[in-house]
C-alpha cells in the first residue's frame, strides 16, 4: 500500500528520512509537494491529483491540515490517515500578525533562512544543543527558499473543527507532550472530532517528532497502520 507523506511548514522529504526504514515495508513512499501552492485547498488538490488511486496518508503539522482536506476531497481513496503534531484551529490573531510581519520582512529584505529562535521553538528544550538536528531543520528551509516561504507563510490558516466529523477513514492522531507549537488540547480536539479516531501522546519530544523521536513515532504508527491496512490490499503491493 503506498504511503503519501506530507511535510510541515518549510520542511521537505528530509523530515521523514529517519522514519523511512520503518515505513518502507508497507510499500512505496511518496512525498506530497506542498511548496507550489498558496492555500491548503490548492495543496490538497495537487497531492490528490498526483497520488495513487488508493493510499495511506500521513500529515505533519501544516501537512495535517492538507491531509484532512484530501480526506474530505477523496474519501474513497484514503485507507488510513495519520495526523502528527497538528491542529484543527485557525491562526490566532497573534499568529496571523507574526506571519504577516515575517512575509513583509522577506518581501522587503529577502529570505535569510529560518531563524535560530524559530528552530529552537520547534524542538524539545533538551535538543537546543543538538547542532546536527538544528542544521538539518535549517537546511530544509534553505532548500525550499524564499518563494516557498512566502507561499506557505502568506496563507491564512482557517479552522476545520466544524468539518472534522465528515472524515470517514480510520484516523490516528499523534502528539508530542512537550510540543511548544501545538498543545495536547488541540490533539484531543482532533481525536474527539473525527469519528473513531485514536490518540497517542509521545513524551520527550518537541514539535519536530519525525526528526526528534523517529523510533518512538514509528512504534506508535507502524502497528496501527498494520492493523488498518491488513484488510486492504496486501502490504507491499
Amino acid at each position: 500500500m503506498p504511503l503519501v507523506l506530507l511535510p510541515g511548514f518549510m520542511t521537505d522529504p528530509d523530515l521523514w528520512a529517519d522514519m523511512a526504514p520503518s515505513l518502507a515495508p508497507f510499500g512505496p513512499i511518496l512525498h506530497g509537494d506542498l511548496g507550489r501552492d498558496d492555500t491548503i485547498a490548492a495543496m490538497a488538490r495537487r497531492v490528490a491529483e498526483e497520488a495513487p488511486e488508493r493510499f495511506a496518508l500521513i500529515g505533519f503539522s501544516m501537512g495535517g491540515y492538507v491531509a484532512r482536506e484530501i480526506a474530505r476531497l477523496a474519501p474513497e481513496r484514503i485507507e488510513a490517515l495519520v495526523l502528527i503534531a497538528t491542529s484543527a484551529r485557525a491562526d490566532t490573531p497573534a499568529q496571523a500578525r507574526r506571519k504577516d510581519a515575517a512575509v513583509a520582512n522577506v518581501r522587503r529584505q529577502g529570505f535569510a533562512g529560518l531563524s535560530r529562535s524559530a528552530i529552537l521553538g520547534s524542538v524539545h528544550p533538551d535538543r537546543a544543543g543538538d547542532q546536527a538536528l538544528i542544521a538539518r531543520i535549517r537546511s530544509m528551509g534553505d532548500r525550499l527558499g524564499g518563494d516557498v516561504f512566502l507561499r506557505q507563510a502568506g496563507q491564512a490558516r482557517a479552522s476545520d473543527r466544524d468539518r472534522l466529523a465528515t472524515i470517514t477513514c480510520p484516523t490516528l492522531v499523534v502528539a508530542a507532550a512537550q510540543d511548544a507549537l501545538r498543545s495536547l488540547d488541540e490533539a484531543r480536539e482532533l481525536r474527539d472530532g473525527i469519528p473513531g479516531a485514536a490518540l497517542i501522546v509521545i513524551d520527550g519530544s518537541g514539535h519536530m517528532l519525525p526528526m526528534e523521536a523517529p523510533e518512538a513515532l514509528a512504534e506508535a504508527i507502524v502497528p496501527w497502520l498494520r492493523d488498518q491496512l491488513s484488510g486492504a490490499s496486501t502490504i507491499g503491493s
